[in-house]
């Protein structure tokens, strides 16, 4: 499968569920391999903030995403329609903390999306698929994940007197989500509203974004829009707060009575089961070049294809390499000489030095794909050069080359990202050139 985003800018606006105030919420087109990015655009320097269980905060009748000062509230609706469309690549921008509630459902995210032309990339996606059961449950709520070819999830929705059960099982694609999942509105239990409006919660609420059930009676502006719409709600919602995974999922979520906090502690499993199964196929990765298969390097190899030596050689292992790709990795230690000065107090690694590390591994590449032994990459400049998040001491530089374009065997032009687990640090676009080791023109 391959990554998609969109081709073109779409704008919506409307009331937020829980402040209640109007905001503007514009998507934009990103590159591939960039991910789902918010902005917030009524803060100073508009920070940006990406959705991840890592960031997760107030799970009251909603998911928010926070980092320092910088939160969003309600984000699921909206990450429900990215993830129920297969959208890999977006930017969020956002004039307030929460997006707009509309109809309480995911459609008219959707058919923005929609009217925003989705599209696809050259560039692979890169799913993971649960290898081992995930359990977790509270009481007379669970929710566990399973292997499964692709997503299905099975839920099952009730109230604590047992009158609004509805059960579901559906297997999870751009139209099923479209046709089955995205119209399904939000519901609250009349008796619930007078505590949730006391804690400063649904003060944008109304009949127009929500379906309140009192007791066997079902208050709406509309008729249902299906008859089991609140047990697909909760599937929309489940679709929304696995996003915060950071990839697709191939897994079978099977659902009794879930909600935003269940739902984050499965994420945060399925996270640590995705973790260990990087590090255990990083493990089973070769360290020595196989010319033209994809292999690892290990340092012995990286000195002798680049001149760069201490203080200043800033690769210490190739994890993978091919004729068109690289990814590398710099461990960062509190030992490097930088951090004397850079600075002492809060030892940050200087930017330049991640770009720095981005062009030796670009150079390395160059190198491997035109068997230039005996050559030197230099780096001759860089462009579109962004600084996301600090890097500090104890972490780990994940560096991913990709060429974009060479000319012959002289000149190539390269994508670096570095990140630092699934938050990428620094970005930036770099031409370098070989040369004969005595630097010829």
């Amino acid at each position: 499968m391959k990554q998609r985003g969109i081709l073109r800018e779409g704008v919506i606006c409307g009331k937020s569920l829980h402040t209640g105030k109007n905001v503007t919420l514009c998507l934009k087109p990103l590159p591939p391999c960039s991910g789902i990015i918010f902005r917030r655009t009524d803060l100073a320097n508009c920070p940006e903030l990406r959705p991840d269980i890592e960031t997760v905060g107030d799970l009251v009748r909603c998911t928010t995403i926070v980092r320092d000062d910088i939160e969003i509230h309600t984000v699921e609706h909206l990450l429900g329609a990215i993830n129920g469309l297969g959208i890999d690549n977006i930017l969020i921008e956002i004039d307030g903390d929460e997006p707009p509630i509309l109809d309480g459902s995911a459609k008219c995210f959707t058919n923005l999306l929609r009217e925003a032309q989705i599209v696809e990339y050259e560039d692979d996606r890169e799913c993971f698929a649960l290898e081992h059961p995930v359990c977790i449950s509270e009481g007379n709520r669970s929710i566990i994940a399973i292997p499964y070819d692709g997503l299905k999830i099975t839920c099952t929705s009730t109230d604590d007197h047992g009158i609004h059960t509805q059960h579901l099982a559906i297997d999870i694609s751009e139209k099923n989500f479209s046709d089955e999942i995205a119209s399904a509105r939000t519901f609250a239990l009349y008796e619930d509203v007078e505590p949730l409006l006391r804690m400063g919660k649904i003060q944008g609420g109304s009949l127009d974004s929500a379906i309140i059930l009192k007791g066997n009676q079902i208050i709406a502006k509309e008729p249902l829009r299906f008859r089991d719409e609140m047990v697909r709600h909760k599937i929309l919602d489940i679709l929304g707060d696995i996003t915060l995974l950071g990839k697709p999922l191939n897994a079978h979520i099977i659902a009794v009575r879930p909600g935003h906090a269940l739902n984050a502690k499965l994420t945060r499993e399925l996270r640590k089961q995705m973790h260990f199964a990087k590090m255990s196929q990083i493990k089973r990765e070769p360290c020595a070049m196989v010319s033209g298969q994809d292999s690892g390097l290990d340092i012995r190899h990286i000195i002798k294809l680049i001149p760069h030596r201490y203080p200043f050689l800033l690769i210490d292992r190739i994890l993978k390499i091919n004729e068109n790709e690289l990814i590398a990795l710099k461990n960062v230690t509190i030992n490097e000489p930088h951090f004397q000065g850079h600075f002492p107090e809060h030892p940050v690694m200087p930017g330049v030095l991640q770009i720095e590390a981005m062009a030796q591994a670009a150079g390395i590449l160059m190198l491997h794909r035109a068997n230039l032994a005996g050559k030197l990459a230099y780096f001759m400049s860089c462009d579109r050069v962004k600084f996301r998040r600090i890097v500090e001491p104890g972490d780990q530089l994940q560096i991913e080359i990709k060429l974009l374009k060479h000319r012959g065997k002289k000149i190539g032009i390269a994508e670096g990202i570095c990140r630092v687990g699934k938050n990428i640090a620094s970005t930036a676009e770099l031409m370098f050139t070989i040369a004969d080791d005595h630097g010829e023109e």
